[in-house]
């Protein structure tokens, strides 16, 4: 890293300065390592080395890193900068200019879907080496983020959110580049807006788009491994140096929230109107509208009238066949209640009838693909019965780890005052859960039962989704399922009341070397 900041010494401009600096910076973006965090291991240790080394190089990485690192980085790459000064280091030219940005306007270039957001943020030094930063917002995946604030009040019957172009707290950053050719950009993105009936080109205010950009950023970095682009570490410092150079004071409007009265009150709405009139079996009907607007409520940041090609394709291709449990007649019906959904939900937020039709081709595209992604258990060869006791829920992704959590769901257990039919106990419940547990661990000292039965819980309710991922890698190299199952119980023991700890030691088990 010190050997690539030689860079620095070769450049003139602040702002080439700080892509550079920013670059060094990304390379270990996005990593983990093992009991700490990576920007104090690496990025403060990168500080101390720095400081150590002494050079002209070390000095302009030092200047770089107090504009551009974190907040402890930046603190201790100041201390460092000054005490190589003192030493008569020489300094960059550039270092007096570093940083010393300020903002001349904030666009947005957004999709009337509500898919994505191209934020476009101006800057100069002074006046000077105008350039714009361009940072691509994904309102499409789904994520958890806690606001700063509560949300603020605004009846539950609102419009959904990010109707009529507001802002919303959903999205995660999913790419970020920089352009010196300002005026081309904007011309390109006004042109846009005028010809194109689906893009919105407008001017946004600084102080929102500050807020917005933040509530994007932590959502990207507390999501794990986050579908960003190729080269988004590299200008992930610069970003986050770019968002904090625009005034405070915004705030992110949140999105209402849809408790079951509102949303069974939407989904009779829809039922009534013209779009579904055509739907012949309403009872399937009726099931299938509450699939949408529960996906839109839970996986689509509380839009669930919102409609796109995107959502549909995900709706039918991802969500459906991995989560929910649909009966035959809900499986024929789903495609065409989505269709009359989008109908109606689209009119009613008042999407253009350009983008009605490509939800609706989007949809019937799809359509001849469910059937095929749609993955029945019955074609798996497994009873229905089998599948609704570990799917009491119709979770359809918690099948696999409820089956390998708990795989004796038949038989008989013999116990000295009685005989147990295990088909007749149900994996939901706590205490038939406990049988089944002994049964598969006869003499087992209860201690030894306990743990399992709190290890079970977990996978059970899929808490944390770390916890099957790292059994899935565990026997993908070749470990055995009692193996995997004691290696999990061990990190519970340690890290039952440290969440963010389990987390951590889960990635590293995952990356075991196989068993000899």
């Amino acid at each position: 890293m010190l050997r690539h900041a030689r860079e620095l010494l070769a450049v003139r401009s602040p702002l080439d300065a700080e892509l550079i600096v920013s670059e060094i910076l990304g390379s270990w973006w996005g990593h983990r390592v093992e009991g700490g965090d990576v920007e104090e291991v690496i990025g403060e240790g990168l500080v101390d080395h720095a400081v150590r080394a002494g050079t002209p190089a070390a000095l302009a990485l030092l200047t770089g890193m107090a504009y551009l690192g974190t907040t402890r980085q930046a603190i201790k790459a100041e201390r460092g900068a000054l005490e190589l000064m003192d030493r008569g280091v020489p300094r960059p030219g550039w270092a007096d200019r570093v940083g010393m940005v300020a903002p001349e306007a904030c666009y947005v270039s957004r999709d009337v879907y509500g898919d994505q957001d191209s934020v476009v943020c101006l800057y100069t030094y002074g006046g000077a080496e105008r350039h714009a930063l361009v940072v691509l917002v994904d309102r499409t995946r789904p994520g958890t983020l806690r606001p700063a604030s509560p949300p603020s009040g605004g009846a539950p019957g609102g419009r959904a959110a990010g109707d009529g172009g507001r802002v919303v707290a959903a999205g995660m950053v999913r790419d970020a580049w920089v352009s010196s050719q300002v005026d081309r950009l904007l011309e390109h993105c006004r042109r846009e807006g005028r010809d194109n009936p689906l893009v919105r080109f407008e001017e946004l205010d600084p102080r929102q788009t500050r807020a917005m950009l933040d509530a994007a950023l932590r959502l990207t970095g507390e999501t794990d491994d986050p579908p960003v682009g190729e080269n988004f570490g590299a200008y992930h410092a610069f970003v986050r140096a770019r968002v904090r150079a625009l005034p405070p004071g915004g705030r992110v409007p949140q999105p209402p929230v849809y408790g079951s009265d509102l949303r069974a009150k939407i989904g009779v709405e829809f039922l009534a109107s013209d779009e579904a009139e055509e739907l012949s079996d309403r009872s399937a009907a009726l099931r299938c509208v509450d699939r949408i607007i529960d996906y839109g409520c839970t996986h689509d940041f509380g839009r669930p009238l919102r409609v796109s090609p995107t959502k549909c394709e995900r709706f039918l291709l991802d969500w459906l066949p991995r989560k929910v449990l649909l009966s035959p007649t809900e499986q024929e019906a789903v495609p065409h209640v989505l269709a009359a959904w989008v109908r109606w939900a689209g009119r009613r937020t008042g999407l253009p009838e350009e983008g009605i039709r490509a939800t609706l081709d989007a949809v019937w595209d799809a359509t001849a693909k469910f059937a095929a992604a749609y993955r029945d258990p019955s074609a798996f060869g497994l009873g229905r019965e089998l599948v609704d006791r570990l799917l009491p829920d119709g979770d359809m992704e918690a099948l696999p780890r409820r089956a390998f959590a708990l795989p004796f769901l038949s038989g008989t257990h013999r116990l000295p005052d009685r005989v147990i039919d295990l088909a007749s106990l149900d994996p939901a419940d706590p205490h038939d859960r406990r049988v089944m547990i002994e049964f598969e661990h006869p003499g087992a000292a209860p201690e030894h039962v306990a743990a399992h039965e709190r290890l079970v819980a977990r996978l059970w309710d899929g808490d944390p989704p770390q916890l099957w991922e790292t059994a899935q890698a565990l026997l993908d190299v070749g470990y055995e399922r009692h193996a995997i199952l004691h290696k999990l119980i061990d990190l519970l023991d340690v890290y039952h009341d440290d969440p963010q700890g389990l987390r951590r030691a889960l990635r590293v088990l995952r990356h075991e070397a196989p068993p000899e």
